[in-house]
């Protein structure tokens, strides 16, 4: 699957390190003696990056939901939903070198801030679609629902990782999803005890 100029614009994709030295619009760093402290403007984005290690020492996004967003009310869901649909996405995640002895503990080989733009009319259809699927699956239930990217990445890191050291490797994404779960008030929610009211859509670039 090829990326073109427009399917670029759908999905950013940067180094760790070059997010801290030079930060895109609406966000600014904050160095620490341990670490860093990102800065984020609710406004235009939603970050959900749990706080990680660096080769330059903890980072911190101030303002970040987290990879698992949880929601305990109708409201909570449509605020959500609404960010979703109309601000930049932000999230953390790994190319790795899959260690075929132990497929779950691929070793990271470089770490990458990802951006979705969530209004951009393609992505917010599969969004909205995804959306509303789950929902009227698990209708009056508690539900989980991954959005998963591993095919955008797959396609852009065919693209743009290049290096030898890369290439050669055996290339698998980590954490290249992320999370929403909604708790309704059901006194016996029998499909989200026993894990009924999971699901997972992909999220596509072209």
């Amino acid at each position: 699957m090829t990326i073109n100029n427009e399917s670029r614009s759908r999905m950013t994709v940067t180094e760790v390190e070059e997010f801290l030295r030079s930060p895109p619009a609406g966000f600014s760093v904050e160095a620490l003696s341990c670490g860093f402290r990102v800065h984020s403007n609710d406004e235009t984005s939603v970050v959900l990056i749990d706080d990680f290690e660096s080769r330059k020492g903890k980072i911190v996004f101030q303002n970040s939901l987290g990879r698992k967003v949880k929601m305990h009310n109708l409201w909570e869901y449509t605020s959500m939903r609404k960010s979703l649909l109309s601000k930049r996405i932000y999230l953390l995640m790994s190319v790795c070198e899959e260690n075929p002895s132990n497929r779950k503990s691929p070793r990271a080989l470089k770490q990458y801030v990802v951006s979705i733009h969530g209004s951009d009319p393609f992505i917010k259809w599969q969004m909205e679609k995804g959306l509303d699927w789950t929902i009227s699956s698990v209708a009056g239930e508690s539900y989980r629902l991954d959005i998963d990217l591993t095919e955008a990445l797959e396609s852009w890191a065919a693209k743009n990782i290049i290096t030898d050291a890369l290439i050669k490797a055996k290339l698998v994404w980590a954490d290249s999803s992320f999370t929403l779960k909604y708790y309704s008030d059901a006194l016996f929610d029998f499909p989200h005890w026993f894990g009924f009211s999971k699901r997972t859509f992909k999220l596509r670039l072209t």
